[in-house]
């Protein structure tokens, strides 16, 4: 009799707690879980160019706020720009026109030139018009090759992660006017 007892103590919690449990996992009204399935996913290989003007009477990059010592600082440090950059396929800015790197940049570097990007690459050209990848992180200028990760991406891209090399090829460090080339890699 005490071990009846016992199994249906046991078989009673057991319904207890597998009650309790599968309300706690209950969807709210306001969000619907969705069964995925992955599928086959794609890497694209992407290379432009980027062109950051500071300098003429057109920029494409603007100043938007600073630090009260920023001028002082060698680094600029605490400037932030904002940025509406051409992407074209080669290093000429009259190339073809693949797209506008949009969103801002900061100088987060006390020691060395360290900007802070947070980017959104907009293509307009072929399949990828209108598909955009986000680029978020550090930037160290001044390195001849630098490796940024891609966090996120839009239409063609959705749900893309990545990285993207950058290298300088050229710049006036009169003006701070720059041409930068990205090599991005993307999975989606």
């Amino acid at each position: 009799m005490a071990k009846l007892s016992f199994v249906l103590i046991v078989l009673l919690f057991s319904l207890v707690a597998s009650i309790t449990l599968a309300q706690s996992f209950k969807e709210e009204k306001w969000a619907t879980r969705l069964k995925f399935q992955r599928k086959k996913e794609t890497v694209t290989n992407l290379q432009f160019y980027f062109h950051d003007t500071l300098s003429g009477k057109n920029p494409s990059a603007v100043r938007v706020a600073e630090a009260t010592e920023t001028e002082k600082s060698p680094t600029l440090f605490g400037v932030i720009m904002m940025a509406d950059d051409p992407l074209t396929e080669t290093p000429d800015p009259n190339s073809k026109l693949l797209g506008r790197a949009q969103g801002l940049y900061g100088s987060a570097g006390q020691q060395e030139m360290g900007l802070i990007m947070a980017m959104n690459f907009g293509f307009i050209d072929g399949i990828y018009n209108g598909s955009s990848i986000s680029l978020l992180g550090k930037n160290s200028a001044m390195h001849l090759v630098r490796e940024m990760p891609i966090v996120g991406g839009t239409g063609l891209f959705r749900l893309a992660r990545g990285y993207a090399i950058a290298q300088t090829h050229w710049i006036d460090f009169t003006t701070g006017d720059a041409i930068v080339g990205y090599n991005v890699t993307v999975v989606h």
